[in-house]
């Protein structure tokens, strides 16, 4: 089966009690406007940013965890490429919501999720399983 996927954009995760202010820095910080203040859900708190390098996905997300900077790489099938890059070396930490939380072999932490917007950005590479 084919399925296609390509790296979506950034999430700075930022142990905070002053979201708005963590927002403030980085968008200015990478020049990026602030498209969406209440763009989380009843769980989470998000901020979105706009008009961002190569259209890529860039959020600032409240935790409960160390700061830290994680990407996302979305996919037409996330269990399809969840399973490709479990093959690769990558482990699946567990199912969040929508989405793969998963590690590299070194460690880092990233997250396979739906992709929204095909026709948006750079042409997805497309994988044959």
């Amino acid at each position: 089966m084919t399925h296609r996927s390509r790296l979506a954009g950034f999430i700075i995760d930022c142990n905070t009690d002053d979201l708005d202010a963590a927002a403030d820095f980085w968008s200015r910080a990478l020049g990026c406007s602030i498209a969406d203040r209440d763009a989380g859900d009843e769980t989470a708190q998000y901020q979105m940013f706009g008009d961002t390098p190569g259209d890529l996905h860039i959020e600032v997300q409240k935790v409960a965890h160390p700061s830290r900077v994680h990407l996302d790489i979305e996919a037409d099938d996330i269990d399809a490429e969840a399973d490709r890059l479990e093959r690769l070396g990558a482990k699946k930490i567990g199912f969040v919501k929508r989405w793969w939380v998963m590690e590299a072999p070194t460690g880092q932490r990233f997250c396979v999720v739906r992709m929204k917007h095909p026709e948006k950005g750079g042409a997805p590479n497309v994988w044959n399983d």
